[in-house]
């Protein structure tokens, strides 16, 4: 079960604790005195030690003292005489696992060792648990010391705490989903569920079924029961993702449960009454789309309890090395590189790049860079020139993207055409020629060239559907 090492310089002592530890299913490891004991440690995959604390030489307490200086985390059991019990208070203050009295009873023992092991596995899981927690709490950590951020990370916890529905509202790739994660796990709902709906990526005819659930015959292929993001988020956070794609006649049931707290599923009759909390995402104005007619107004009001404006990366510029070192470690250890850093002159050019696809954008442009170094630093050379599905070169200034949109607007030639910058575009006069050239970058692939163009899917299909046909 567990290797274990005795250390006794009494050879009657020594044969009576390895018989006991062989006949509970341990392997026992034995030890006359503490060097010899440190040196079966470096030999071996010790799990327990059971030391005597009298021995010529160094005591127990000082092979105690020792594996607490070198960092062994090695649980220990002294042995005492009933003359020196205070020798045991002293293990124990000393940081020993147990002690037990001698002459030693097998029982008691068996009884010492199986707690000891137990207690040592229950601290080395805990111990991988909360490892894995602090990485997960890293991947979710919003990056960032500029004054936007600051005031950002104090709005979140300031809404947090609260039931309030909050709409966060920002360009793409600015982390809206990661600041809505921030909510939810700094609220009182973070042992709740965290559910995220896309209300672009779903097919029209499942978007309700999706937020409501499903009743078995209630459309065609509903062999089952099904619960929806709603029901599924009962006691915690529901993320709707790009609420602005919403259909309107959807956003009035999606009204009702907000004021309601119930809902029915589709095909079903009876209400289902939940508490969820709602976070709404969007990349569009939500306010100019409620005033256009094409978003709900009460809905809007609604959901703008505690409006959050996420900043775009180049109003943050000074948080752009934090992301670069943190999106260039990780990229580094899925690739299985060893990485030092980011040359001064490369972190400079990073900086001076507007990133019109935000922090999604920086995180490729850097997971392209450690792909392509061959040494341990990234250099400027290894994102000069390169484009990352964009017609600008990294480092353009922010005047001439300016320019290019107006050479866009107002109409272009075939060599402004290459220079258009597709994730920063004006859409009035020359929306048919940057759909196009969107689709041209992307392959054909729709949802890469929305990506592009920072529209959803469906509202690029339906721009689409809306062209005239050549």
């Amino acid at each position: 079960m567990a290797t274990i090492l005795y250390v006794d310089d009494d050879p009657t002592i020594g044969l009576l604790l390895e018989d006991t530890l062989l006949r509970a299913g341990h392997r026992a490891v034995g030890a006359r005195s503490v060097p010899q004991a440190l040196q079966a440690l470096s030999h071996g995959d010790i799990e327990l030690i059971i030391s005597d604390f009298k021995m010529p030489g160094m005591t127990g307490l000082e092979l105690l003292a020792h594996l607490r200086e070198e960092a062994y985390d090695i649980p220990l059991i002294m042995v005492t005489g009933y003359a020196s019990i205070e020798h045991a208070v002293h293990a124990i203050k000393a940081g020993a696992a147990d002690y037990i009295t001698k002459p030693v009873r097998p029982e008691q023992l068996e009884h010492a060792v199986t707690k000891a092991l137990q207690v040592a596995r229950l601290r080395k899981e805990n111990n991988v648990l909360r490892h894995e927690v602090m990485a997960l709490r890293n991947e979710r950590q919003i990056i960032g010391e500029s004054a936007v951020m600051r005031r950002l990370l104090q709005t979140v916890a300031t809404a947090a705490p609260t039931r309030a529905t909050v709409l966060l509202q920002g360009e793409s790739g600015t982390g809206k989903e990661l600041v809505a994660r921030a909510i939810h796990d700094q609220s009182e709902r973070a042992d709740g569920p965290f559910i995220k709906l896309n209300c672009a990526a779903l097919p029209e005819g499942l978007v309700e079924s999706a937020l409501f659930g499903h009743e078995r015959g209630a459309f065609t292929g509903a062999i089952k029961r099904v619960a929806g993001a709603f029901e599924r988020a009962h006691g915690g956070t529901l993320l709707l993702d790009e609420i602005s794609e919403m259909r309107l006649d959807l956003q009035a049931k999606l009204l009702r449960v907000l004021q309601e707290q119930e809902f029915e599923r589709v095909g079903g009759t009876s209400p289902i009454k939940v508490d969820v909390r709602i976070i709404a995402t969007t990349n569009r104005d939500l306010a100019a789309e409620a005033e256009a007619g094409r978003f709900r107004r009460d809905l809007f009001f609604r959901l703008s309890v505690i409006p959050i404006e996420i900043p775009p990366l180049r109003e943050r510029g000074d948080d752009i090395p934090l992301l670069a070192y943190r999106f260039a470690a990780h990229s580094a250890n899925e690739a299985k590189k060893e990485l030092a850093g980011i040359a001064p002159d490369a972190l400079l050019l990073l900086q001076r790049h507007d990133w019109p696809g935000n922090g999604r954008e920086l995180q490729h442009a850097i997971e392209r860079a450690v792909i392509l170094a061959s040494g341990p630093m990234l250099l400027p050379v290894h994102f000069e020139g390169l484009r990352f599905g964009l017609a600008q070169p990294l480092g353009a200034s922010r005047d001439a993207s300016l320019r290019v949109s107006e050479h866009a607007a107002n109409g272009f030639g075939s060599a402004d055409y290459e220079r258009v910058v597709l994730n920063s575009f004006d859409l009035n006069a020359a929306e048919s020629q940057l759909i196009a050239r969107a689709l041209e970058v992307s392959e054909g692939n729709r949802t890469r060239a929305a990506e592009l163009l920072g529209l959803s899917v469906r509202t690029l299909r339906n721009k689409l559907n809306s062209m005239p046909r050549s």
